[in-house]
């Protein structure tokens, strides 16, 4: 804005003094030439804003939606394969929204079970807890006959929600076929290039107009927000 100002600035000054017969100096074409050139060059350039929805390299490059942003509506899918709406579920309560590596995780399930401290009192408070991750339906459905979560446990193979809310990232091949032959695991891969992908530890707090009220996205699988802490930023989030 301040360039095309300077530049305005300029083209009437010059289209005035050569109405008066006065013709500009050298000096004073050559610094139009170079405002000129300026302005030219910055209403090409491509205006490119962050793309939080791209899957990053690894989880500390993971590019999180902020507070005060929309969630996406990502197309979801219930333990017994249904598809649901992320949009649609959001608009019923306030949600706590948790997105975890998967069942096979224990620092997940660890995560998971701390939960029933607290959700009695989300429940009170109005909230509905739902626990996103990339494993397909029927993973779910062993993990939720496995446990007994009170937890709204969702799908996302296509990694919609995953990459939607910025937290999804490349797994390493070397560490992908680690987990294969030691652990059996098979992780959900991206189906535009092929490479596992999963989400960084997350919890997001979304009101009923689909915004983000709070946010905890942490890199490092072993350190989760304490269930607490989490309570304390539902009630302030109301």
């Amino acid at each position: 804005m301040a360039q095309k100002l300077l530049l305005d600035e300029s083209l009437l000054l010059l289209f005035w003094s050569m109405n008066l017969g006065i013709h500009p100096s050298e000096k004073t074409m050559t610094h139009f030439k170079v405002l000129f050139a300026l302005f030219v060059l910055l209403a090409v350039l491509p205006v490119k804003a962050l793309d939080r929805t791209q899957i990053a390299g690894s989880a500390e490059n993971v590019t999180p939606l902020l507070i005060g942003q929309g969630a996406p509506n990502s197309k979801l899918q219930t333990v017994d394969g249904d598809p649901v709406s992320l949009k649609a579920l959001t608009l019923e309560k306030p949600t706590v929204l948790i997105f975890y590596r998967g069942g096979w995780c224990p620092y997940c399930n660890r995560q998971l079970a701390g939960l029933k401290d607290i959700e009695g009192k989300l429940d009170q408070l109005g909230y509905q807890i739902i626990a996103i991750s990339p494993e397909t339906p029927a993973q779910l459905q062993a993990q939720k006959l496995q446990t007994k979560f009170s937890v709204r446990l969702l799908a996302d193979p296509d990694l919609e929600a995953i990459s939607g809310f910025g937290i999804g990232f490349y797994v390493a091949d070397e560490t992908r076929s680690k987990y294969k032959s030691k652990w059996d695991i098979n992780l959900t891969n991206d189906k535009t290039s092929g490479k596992a992908v999963l989400p960084a530890p997350a919890v997001f707090i979304v009101n009923t107009q689909g915004k983000i009220e709070f946010s905890y996205v942490n890199p490092d699988i072993k350190t989760r927000i304490s269930p607490e802490l989490l309570y304390q930023a539902a009630k302030l989030s109301l």
